[in-house]
Parts: structure tokens; sequence; C-alpha cells
């Protein structure tokens, strides 16, 4: 199921029985609302991967948010949590919800660390709230980033959040760092995220990378590896796919031309905006707006 309400998508996947997934993108200024009703035999992950969000609980008396790459985790088999959501602009989050049956089958053998399969805490309640692990956010942003033809999609989504959950819930003791060895240095993770505000902001000229790599305090080979592990993808690639997907947002909007939308996010001729735009959708960027009045 896809809505789409102004700049804002929401894609529900049925995975399997007991295994959703939702995404939720609101690239507006404004707060979006979801409601949706939840099993109490569900377990609820939340990644806001930017941005921050809200849930409220007990017809609004009770509230907590959910803030920029931090993940939260709901379970209550003694009553429904049904999700009351408010999106707030600018914000990303991707939500899983599992059954506890489909959970058990995936963890069983995990089930002593894992807090909430304990024999002792499983009938009560859980909540947990953490910062999003490196190798979480790298799954995350491939989901959402995921150029997949639709005849094998939840083939691919599925496999990713079956990576996902292997990572989020993986003993600490294991993590040695080998996946990438200097991120384990939170300050170094830091800059990378302070690097990619930086080229977001500065879209229209960025800096090379070794200006980005000098402004943010780490050397190049850090940077440019350190990136590929958190987005996934190289600084230039993730750069590019992002000021496509901001051209894109701007031409739905109706309020710029075709050359107005192409300098705005950096390119001096229209014919190298049409080229880039065409070869990330496949169409000119009149086509596109043409197909949008159609």
């Amino acid at each position: 199921m896809l809505k789409n309400i102004e700049e804002s998508t929401f894609n529900e996947t049925n995975l399997e029985n007991g295994f959703l997934l939702l995404e939720f993108t609101n690239n507006s200024n404004d707060s979006q609302r979801f409601e949706r009703d939840i099993d109490h035999t569900f377990i609820q992950l939340h990644f806001c991967v930017r941005g921050n969000a809200k849930f409220y609980f007990n017809n609004g008396n009770y509230s907590f948010d959910v803030l920029d790459e931090h993940s939260i985790l709901l379970y209550n088999p003694q009553q429904k949590l049904p999700i009351n959501l408010e999106i707030r602009p600018k914000t990303t989050l991707i939500s899983l919800l599992v059954s506890i049956k489909k959970f058990h089958s995936l963890f069983s053998k995990e089930a002593g660390y894992i807090p909430f399969l304990s024999e002792d805490n499983i009938n009560r309640k859980y909540y947990d709230d953490s910062i999003i692990k490196p190798t979480v956010l790298i799954v995350l942003q491939q989901l959402l980033n995921a150029d997949i033809n639709s005849s094998i999609r939840n083939l691919y989504v599925k496999g990713k959040i079956y990576e996902l959950l292997s990572l989020h819930f993986q003993k600490d003791e294991a993590t040695t760092g080998e996946y990438c060895p200097f991120l384990v240095d939170e300050r170094d993770v830091a800059k990378i995220r302070k690097a990619k505000d930086i080229i977001i902001n500065k879209m229209s000229e960025p800096p090379t990378l070794q200006e980005l790599a000098n402004e943010v305090g780490l050397n190049l080979k850090k940077l440019k590896e350190g990136f590929k592990q958190i987005y996934g993808d190289t600084v230039y690639s993730f750069l590019f796919d992002y000021k496509m997907e901001h051209a894109r947002k701007l031409l739905e909007s109706n309020q710029m031309n075709v050359n107005e939308v192409g300098l705005k996010i950096g390119y001096s001729t229209a014919s190298h905006f049409i080229a880039a735009f065409k070869k990330k959708y496949g169409t000119t960027p009149k086509q596109y707006v043409l197909s949008l009045n159609s």
C-alpha cells in the first residue's frame, strides 16, 4: 500500500504472515500523522533514519520522541500498542512489526541474551531506546535507496530485513569492529555524519573530498571508507542521488521551471541537468512534469 500526501510518502510491505515493513518519508514543512491498530502479540521496532518523530499512547496522555538516528523497541503482551505517530518535517522513519511467534522462530537460539525473550520476562512489557549502530544504518539506507525491479523487490527487502535484525540484536561481545575498525570511535562517526550534512547544505557548490576531509577533521582515507560504510555509497554518488531526489521534489512543486531547478542544485547548464536527471530516472525533467499533470 503506497500513499502520497504532497511531499510525504508511506509504504507498507507485507513480507509474510506476522512480518510487516512500514516506511515513512516526510519531506514537507508540516508534520504528518499516522495511525494503525497493532495486535498485542507484535514487537515494534522503529528506526528514525533522519529527523525525529513522536509516538502517542493512551489517547494522547503519554508520548515520547524518537530522535535522529535512534531506534526504539516496544513490546507489551498484556495490551495493544496501536501506532499513533507524528512524523515531523524532514523525517524518514522505518518500522518493523514482527509477531512474537515469528520473532521466536528467528531467534530461538539467542533467546537467552535478548531480554524480552527470556523466561522471566516473556509476559512483561519491554521498552528500549538506543542509537542506531553504523552497520544497521547502512542497511536502512540500502532499503531506502534500493532501485529494484518490482518482481524481486520483496525478496530483496526480506533479505535486508533479516540482515538488519541480526545486526541490531548482535551480541555486544561479538562486535569487534572488524566491519570497519575506525568506526568504533564514535567521534569519527560524528565527523562523517557532519560531512554528509555539509555536502547537502552546499550541494550547489560542494567542496572537494580533500576540502571536506579537512573541514571535518578526518584524513581522506577515513572519510571515503567511513562514508561508504555508514551510507552505503561514495560521497559524490550519495550527493548525486540526494540532488536528483531534491530536484524531483522541486519539479513536483511546480514552483520552478527546469532551468531554475538545475541551477538550484548546482548545474550551470540545463543540458547537464537534463542528462543527469534522465540517467537517474529514465526520463527528462519536462517529461516527468508532464506525466504528473496527466
